[in-house]
């Protein structure tokens, strides 16, 4: 098995993790208050990953001030993105959400563009404007089959989005465990003050909800080392693609577990936003092998 396949068959593995993960937060929603539920996870998840960072001697890694500023940047974002996408899986079906989200590649691309300058074509910028249409085209502004909730998502895509630019400018040496740990631990502390903040009374899980939790913890740690594995072992431009496991196994859990089906509209924006990702992926592919090219003095073919 190639390094590429391996590496892709990881994604498949992580994207599906995480897919799960949903699929059990929402299932163990309806017995536990909001805050709870994300601060029990939390807490397995941070247990987890202090074991694996110190297991890994990671844990020594002294970081600069400024991979501290994006740490806690990246951090800030992912526990604000982690509310906004639960409130909204919480109260819509499961591969719509997922549709929305397929819109990542094309918003990272973006902000790339403008907060970074990074170079960026017509025809990257054109996949982005369609793929905005197709975003559109699912949540519906103004029709029938809008909610609210839908902007939840986009939220979460902003902040997600948020933290992946920090991501991409922290230093190549600080462990992922690290970073990942910090993260955690952020949405953990950020629920537990939602909690008290709103006064929420907490009951005590039972068998069923705990396990649902802790399964869901369990493929988010999963879902995490099989994605670093993945992006690390394969080339990137191979392995993004495969990302899009994710809503195939979105629309199989929201049929089976919660009778769910998006509507024509639905899947037809899905389409058009996964094609363009797919577009956008292969130009970022192909432009850095043209830049790869020109540094060596040679001439794309």
């Amino acid at each position: 098995m190639s390094d590429n396949i391996r590496a892709a068959l990881l994604i498949m593995v992580s994207m599906t993790a995480f897919t799960v993960n949903d699929a059990l937060m929402k299932l163990a929603s309806g017995g536990l208050p909001f805050f709870q539920q994300i601060f029990l996870r939390g807490c397995l998840i941070t247990g987890g990953l202090f074991v694996l960072a110190w297991s890994m001697g990671h844990l020594r890694y002294r970081t600069t001030p400024q991979d501290r500023k994006l740490t806690a940047l990246r951090t800030a974002a992912e526990a604000v993105g982690t509310v906004f996408f639960l409130t909204a899986l919480y109260s819509m079906p499961l591969a719509n959400l997922s549709a929305i989200l397929q819109a990542l590649p094309l918003t990272v691309t973006l902000a790339a563009a403008l907060f970074f300058g990074e170079a960026v074509g017509w025809r990257r910028i054109a996949a982005i404007v369609v793929g905005f249409v197709g975003v559109t085209i699912i949540i519906r502004p103004g029709m029938d089959g809008f909610t609210v909730y839908s902007l939840y998502g986009l939220a979460a895509v902003a902040a997600v989005t948020l933290r992946d630019l920090a991501a991409r400018k922290l230093s190549s040496t600080i462990p992922s465990t690290r970073v990942a740990l910090a993260a955690a631990i952020g949405v953990t502390v950020l629920s537990g003050l939602g909690s008290v903040v709103l006064q929420e009374r907490w009951v005590v899980p039972s068998l069923g909800e705990g396990a649902l939790i802790t399964g869901a913890a369990l493929c988010l740690m999963a879902g995490y080392t099989a994605a670093v594995a993945g992006m690390r072992g394969g080339d990137i431009g191979f392995v993004a693609p495969f990302r899009y496991t994710s809503l195939l196994v979105a629309l199989i859990l929201g049929l089976v577990l919660f009778n769910e089906w998006p509507d024509r509209l639905t899947m037809i924006g899905a389409g058009i936003v996964v094609a363009t990702g797919l577009f956008t992926l292969y130009r970022e592919r192909a432009s850095r092998q043209t830049a790869a090219l020109s540094a060596k003095g040679l001439r794309p073919r």
